[in-house]
């Protein structure tokens, strides 16, 4: 016989869980603590991806973040090719 509790929680619950501690910064600690589960529960949710999908928040973030890369790619590619033509 098992030890577990055998209950499951659910998806909406989940994916608030996993939302405050990507885009608020809460500790996974501080979240489980909050929702009464354990810590590994939480490391497993976000290992596996509870969500399906990443947040506007998230999205507009990563996409900002992409551009800001592309922009450094491209100035470091002037430098470089600069510094080649003098050699």
């Amino acid at each position: 016989m098992s030890n577990k509790k055998g209950y499951r929680i659910a998806k909406e619950v989940k994916a608030e869980i996993v939302r405050r501690v990507k885009e608020e910064g809460v500790s996974v600690a501080q979240a489980a603590q909050d929702a009464g589960i354990h810590e590994t529960t939480i490391y497993g949710w976000l290992g596996s991806g509870a969500t399906s999908a990443p947040s506007w928040g998230e999205f507009s973030r990563l996409q900002k973040q992409n551009k800001e890369l592309f922009e450094v790619v491209g100035e470091l590619t002037v430098k470089l090719s600069q510094t080649q033509k003098k050699n």
